[in-house]
Formats: C-alpha cells, sequence, structure tokens
C-alpha cells in the first residue's frame, strides 16, 4: 500500500503540492474561526443525577445553583443596612433580575436574615460587602454569554465597588485566559522550536519541513472541530492539545522521515529509490505511530464528559492529518529538494550505542535501579484526591478569582455550594414538609435547612419568606442543605454521602444536586468507564504493534513499559498541583485535590507518546533483527540508529509543552508541566535503559508468539523483508526471519 500511495505521490507530486498550497488558506479562513465555536464548559456529566436534578430545578421551580456573583465593597462608612444603600441595592437586584437569561435573583436586601445567631450569608459580618447572587438558564456557554451581559454591573459608585465572580464568570474569564494564553505560547514555542530544528537538521530547508507538516495538522484539525463543535460540545482548551500535538508530532515524524531519507541518500540510492526506501519503512512506523496515538485518545470517547472527549476528537483529527501530511506532502518536498536536502551516514549512535551496550552488560541492574526510581517518585500519586474545577484555576489577580477570595474571605463560603435535595411528585403538605425538614436537619454535618416552610437550624427557625416560595412547585418539593464546613471538607463528603442514602415514602425519588453532588457524580462517572477506556488503549496497542512485529511478547512489555514509565509523571502531579509543592514557583493554587479530568487526559495523551517512541525504536530493531535473526545485534543497531532521533524528538516536544506550562490557567498549566515530565522521563529514561534491558533479558524470545500467530502474522503481518520460505513446523519455538533480496510491499 505504502508503495502504491508513494508511486502515486511521485507521477503527481506538482498536483500533491499545488493542491496543498490552495488548501492553505482554505483551512486557515475556515479553521481559524474555530475559538468561537467552542466551549468553556463540558465538565458536567449530562446524564447523572446532579445535572437532572439541576434541569428540573431550572424547568419546574425556576431555581438553580448560583452562577453569577457580584460582590459589592461599600467605600467610606457606608454599611448594608445605611437606608440609601438599601434602596440602592434593591435597585440593582431589580435590574439584574430583568437580564435576559436571569431565572432568578437575590441579594443580602432581598433575602433577608437567617435565623439568630448567624447573620445574613450575602453580608459580611462587618457589614461592609453585600452579595447580589443569580441562577442563570441555559447551558454552560449561554451562561457566559449572559454574564458577559451582567459585566456592566461590575461598575464603581458613590456607595462601592464591583467585582463578579460565579461558575459563569469564572468559564467566561478562564476562556479568554485560555485563548490569550494560546497566542503566547505559540510565539514562545514557535522560534524556539525553529532554533531547535535548525540545530538538529543543520540547514534551513529541513529544519523547515516539520513547521510545513505541523501548519497542515492544526489547521486541518481546527477546520474538523469547527465541523464537529457544529454537532456537539467541543471545549476550547482542546485547541491546546491541537497546537501541542500537531506541531509535537509532525516534528518526530519529520524527523524519522528526514532522517531516513538522507541515509538512503548517503547509501547512494537516487531520489527516487531513497524516497521509496525511506516511505516503505519510516514510514510504515509513521502510520503504526500514528494508530497507536489515536487509539489512546479515542479512549476517552467512553468518558461521559463532552470536555474529555474534545480531546479525543482534537487528539484523532490532528494524528490523522499529521501521519496524512508526513505520507504525502513530505514525499513530496522532498522529492523536490531531492539531494538538496543533504546526505547523512548511517548515525553511529553516540550516547545512545555507548548507553545501550552498557545496559545490555548488566541488565538487571540497570532495570532494577530504574524501576525503584520510577515507582519512588511515582509513590506521590497514591495520596491523590479527586476534586473539582473552581475559580482558583485562574491567577490571583484574575478579576473572577478576586470577586472569588472575597467571598471566601468576608463570607460564608459554604452558602453558594449547598446540596439540593430535590423530591419529585412529593404533596407539599405541612405535615410532609416537617417530617422531611426533621429528618434531614438530624443528618451529620448539617448547618442549615432551606425549604418553603422556612430556614432552620438545629435551636433556631424563621418565618417563610417570599424567598422559600421557590422551594415548590406542582413538580413536587425540594430542599437546600448547608454543611457545616466547606465543600472540600472531608465533612461536607461525610454529609453527602448521607444524604445518598436518604429515602422517604412521600416522594417519586430523591435526587442530589449542587457543586458537591456534582463533582462526586464525575469522579464516579469517569472511575466506572476508566476500566473500558484502558481496555481499549490495551487491546488496540497490543494489535498494532503484534501486526507490526509478529510477536506477543514485545507488545506486552512496550505497554508494562509505558505504564512504568508514567508513574513518575503522576507522582509529580500530586507532589506539585495536590500537595503545593512549587505551586509558588508556577504561580498556581494547591487546594489539596486534583480534578479527575486531568489525570485521566494525561494518561491518554502520554501514552500515546511514549508509545510514539517505543513504535520508533521497536521498529528499527525489528528492522535490523529480520535482516540478521541476532536480537543483542538488533538492539544495540537499531537503538543506536533512531535513538538519537528519539532524543531530538522530546526535546523538541518538551519545548512545546514548557511554553504551554506558560498558562495562567492552572488545568492547561498541569498539562503542560505533567507532559514536560512524560516525555523527557520517557525519552531518556525509560527508552535509554529499560527498553534495551528488558530487550536483552527477554533474548529470541522478543520474537516469540503462538504457532497460529505466527502463521497469521508471516501471511499477513507487515514486514521490512519476506522471509524466503514459510516454517514447515508448527513447534512454538521462535526463529528469526532470513533475510529476503527484495523488500516486500506494504
Amino acid at each position: 500500500m505504502l508503495r502504491r500511495i508513494t508511486d502515486a505521490m511521485m507521477r503527481r507530486r506538482r498536483v500533491v503540492l499545488v493542491v496543498a498550497a490552495l488548501l492553505v488558506p482554505i483551512l486557515g479562513i475556515f479553521g481559524g474561526g474555530v475559538e468561537e465555536e467552542l466551549s468553556a464548559g463540558g465538565f458536567v456529566v449530562e446524564d447523572s443525577e446532579s445535572a437532572r436534578a439541576e434541569r428540573l430545578l431550572e424547568e419546574e421551580f425556576g431555581a438553580g445553583p448560583t452562577d453569577w456573583v457580584l460582590v459589592l465593597s461599600l467605600t467610606g462608612d457606608h454599611r448594608v443596612d445605611d437606608d440609601d444603600v438599601v434602596a440602592a441595592g434593591l435597585a440593582l437586584s431589580d435590574e439584574v433580575a430583568a437580564v435576559p437569561g436571569v431565572t432568578d435573583t437575590i441579594s443580602f436586601w432581598t433575602f433577608g436574615d437567617v435565623p439568630p445567631p448567624a447573620l445574613s450569608p450575602l453580608r459580611s459580618v462587618d457589614g461592609r460587602f453585600a452579595i447580589v447572587a443569580a441562577s442563570l438558564t441555559g447551558d454552560e456557554d449561554s451562561q457566559r454569554d449572559t454574564a458577559l451581559r451582567l459585566e456592566e454591573f461590575a461598575e464603581e459608585t458613590d456607595l462601592w465597588t464591583a467585582t463578579t465572580t460565579g461558575s459563569a464568570e469564572v468559564s467566561r474569564q478562564a476562556r479568554e485566559q485560555a485563548e490569550s494564553d494560546l497566542v503566547r505560547s505559540e510565539l514562545i514555542a514557535a522560534p524556539l522550536t525553529l532554533i531547535a530544528l535548525l540545530l538538529v537538521f543543520r540547514g534551513l530547508r529541513p529544519a523547515l519541513l516539520p513547521l510545513v507538516v505541523a501548519i497542515f495538522a492544526v489547521l486541518g484539525t481546527f477546520s474538523v472541530l469547527r465541523v464537529i463543535a457544529s454537532l456537539t460540545t467541543v471545549s476550547v482548551f482542546a485547541l491546546n492539545l491541537t497546537t501541542a500535538l500537531g506541531l509535537g508530532l509532525a516534528i518526530d515524524y519529520s524527523l524519522l522521515i528526514v532522517a531516513r531519507f538522507r541515509e538512503e541518500l548517503a547509501a547512494g540510492h537516487g531520489t527516487e529509490l531513497a524516497l521509496r526506501r525511506t516511505v516503505q519503512t519510516a514510514g510504515r512506523t509513521v502510520m503504526f505511530s500514528g494508530a497507536t496515538v489515536a487509539a489512546s485518545l479515542t479512549a476517552l470517547l467512553v468518558v461521559p464528559a463532552p470536555y474529555l472527549r474534545s480531546f479525543a476528537f482534537a487528539g484523532v483529527a490532528v494524528v490523522t492529518v499529521a501521519v496524512a501530511a508526513s505520507l504525502l506532502l513530505l514525499p513530496a518536498l522532498l522529492m523536490g529538494l531531492g539531494d538538496r536536502i543533504g546526505s547523512q551516514e548511517r548515525h553511529g549512535g553516540g550516547f545512545w550505542r555507548a548507553q545501550t551496550e552498557r545496559v545490555i552488560k548488566r541488565p538487571a541492574l540497570w532495570a532494577t535501579a530504574v524501576t525503584v526510581i520510577l515507582v519512588v517518585v511515582g509513590l506521590p500519586f497514591l495520596g491523590f484526591d479527586a476534586g473539582r474545577i473552581d475559580d482558583r484555576v485562574l491567577p490571583e489577580d484574575n478579576p473572577a478569582r478576586v470577586g472569588a477570595d472575597l467571598v471566601r474571605q468576608e463570607f460564608a463560603f459554604r452558602e453558594f455550594n449547598g446540596i439540593g435535595v430535590v423530591l419529585p411528585g412529593m404533596d407539599p403538605t405541612e405535615q410532609g414538609l416537617t417530617e422531611v425538614k426533621d429528618e434531614l436537619l438530624a443528618l451529620p454535618n448539617v448547618s442549615r435547612v432551606d425549604s418553603p416552610l422556612g430556614f432552620f437550624r438545629q435551636d433556631s427557625t424563621s418565618a417563610p419568606k417570599e424567598f422559600n416560595e421557590r422551594f415548590q412547585s406542582d413538580a413536587g418539593v425540594w430542599f437546600r442543605v448547608i454543611s457545616d464546613s466547606d465543600p472540600d471538607h472531608p465533612r461536607t463528603a461525610e454529609l453527602l454521602d448521607a444524604l445518598r442514602d436518604y429515602d422517604t415514602d412521600l416522594a417519586d425519588e430523591v435526587l442530589l444536586t449542587g457543586t458537591s453532588a456534582s463533582v462526586d457524580d464525575t469522579v464516579d462517572a469517569v472511575i466506572d468507564r476508566l476500566p473500558l477506556a484502558l481496555a481499549i488503549i490495551a487491546a488496540i496497542t497490543l494489535l498494532v504493534l503484534y501486526l507490526m512485529t509478529g510477536s506477543v511478547v514485545v507488545p506486552v512489555k512496550a505497554v508494562v513499559l509505558n505504564l512504568l514509565s508514567l508513574t513518575a509523571t503522576f507522582g509529580a502531579l500530586v507532589w506539585i498541583f495536590q500537595d503545593g509543592n512549587l505551586a509558588d514557583a508556577l504561580g498556581v493554587t494547591a487546594t489539596g485535590t486534583i480534578d479527575v479530568y486531568t489525570p485521566v487526559l494525561m494518561f491518554c495523551v502520554a501514552f500515546g507518546l511514549s508509545m510514539d517512541y517505543e513504535v520508533f525504536l521497536i521498529s528499527r530493531i525489528k528492522e535490523e533483527y529480520d535482516l540478521s535473526g541476532d536480537n543483542d545485534r538488533a538492539v544495540v543497531d537499531g537503538i543506536a540508529s533512531t535513538g538519537h532521533i528519539v532524543t531530538a524528538a522530546a526535546v523538541l516536544l518538551a519545548i512545546v509543552f514548557v511554553s504551554i506550562a506558560t498558562s495562567g490557567v492552572a488545568i492547561v498549566k498541569m498539562f503542560g508541566v505533567g507532559l514536560t515530565i512524560a516525555v523527557i522521563v520517557d525519552a531518556f529514561l525509560v527508552r535509554a535503559t529499560l527498553t534495551p534491558a528488558l530487550m536483552k533479558a527477554a533474548g529470541r524470545l522478543n520474537w516469540w508468539a503462538p504457532a497460529p500467530l505466527r502463521r497469521f502474522h508471516l501471511r499477513w503481518g507487515i514486514w521490512e523483508n519476506e522471509p524466503i520460505t514459510l516454517p514447515a513446523h508448527d513447534d512454538d519455538t521462535p526463529a528469526p526471519a532470513e533475510a529476503a533480496a527484495t523488500p516486500r510491499e506494504n
């Protein structure tokens, strides 16, 4: 297949180049506006209990969570109870309520006091701060648009200064921050990458080739995402992955193909033959590499959260376009350049040859030492605590973050994160309401219960106000349970567990909503689907590597090595971002938790990139083994020939990820830092030691497969060189392939 593609490309090289030149502006124009079509949300699991309860509250009760908060800081000697402040506050509350998209508005002046001895949660203890809060209708993007309209109220008056925050405003600010960060990271990565490419290729022409492939990969993926966004939710944060992988994979694949092409030219082959041999060998490796990276990212589709599915869409698209550009456009450019690209003798290996020879002399020692290091560095991950994404992903000086910090410092922060207990079908009789209220109030760690009957504490009650009418409708009744601790505190988790076990015969069912319930549902949904995602990754990876090598040992070893290489990454992730080490240096706020999405996303991306490097090495080792049948020689020569490419690719990709790590959004910074660690550890530690150590230890067993699978691969698998004859026996003894005179067509 690759030979036919190469022949067709060479016959129509000019057509390929003209079509490519025409596509660039088209993709740029169409894909350039993709940001406006993408969502800053996608973190909610749509079919979860908390999401269903939230929709029910909005549709049937006209209520919902607090999506937007206006924090008013009174100036001078003004206090919230002053007559002029009360009048202005009531007028402001009415104005906010009249904005399209606002379903419900409360403020200190409309809410009034809760049972003594507590003050209203919508005013500070000293009376210098007050809050106007609103529930917004629609999905996360609609709420973001409404938050933008509400921005007009964040103005300074004679009575106060105002700051906006809340989930909708945080989402809006995070989107704007991510968009500006993306531009900055590209401005950082592009020149540094070009300089590094010039050092690697030692020439301007070959150094520009990966950037050409990257342009197609990124613009092509932007266009695909714009189409997908018209059909389903796609997160704006997926653009960071698109840029990083587009540039990274373009560099990886171009490095491999250009290096092999220059090697073939140095061997005395003409341009056409060198190109055919390059595509048949290095091009084949690119195909397998792309398949393994795409497989890792495809697994994200099984997690029922648009945020993670967005990265699957972006990742699979960018891999596909990068592979296509590497196999079609890049060879056309190489053919045009011919020997002007420069030739390069087969790489002597240098460090990689010396290191591989050291390792295979004492494989057990090297394997044990590196494994211990990776496990020890990975130990902090045992303390991983899944949490939620909130305003603290933003920089400390971001307006939405400033407002949220004010809420935490001056108000009863837990008030805005109450747990909604929705009881569809409940008849709001006074006896029934009293019974449910008493049962909820008796649960552990409850500070207050809000209901149609009023606000209740253990030892105090307030009469119902107009505000309490929202807790009942023709659809049933709902209560709001306020924890005595903040949302991330273990006592709130205990209360949530108790509410999960709560049941009553007075309603059709009991549904929970609110921040704590939503986070709990999200974690459960991800964990429930995680085994399936891992099984998909493992199955596709094992299949692809089996088709490439004909072995069942090498694929299993590759999966185990990849998992081991990620231990250090996840340990560092917890140590830095959850525990707070280096937090000040990186400009992030440690909350004691990490959102459940980031480790899953990083696992899939890092696993795919690790497999990318594994395929580079194994493909060349397999090629050498097919020619010689000597396992040790194949390991040394294969790694010596390809190791420098892995090193260069890792360094160049690390530059891209470091540029992403400059983002002011913590989840993006975490992504950049984690993947930088992952590629460096994998390329310089795992591939330089564990791969040769384990392949030396296994010897010829590396290439073993049961007889039926061996025969299947001999007939249908992929070979660098065709064996002269098929084995006449069916025993399971591994045997080296005998070299053929002519390469087999792939």
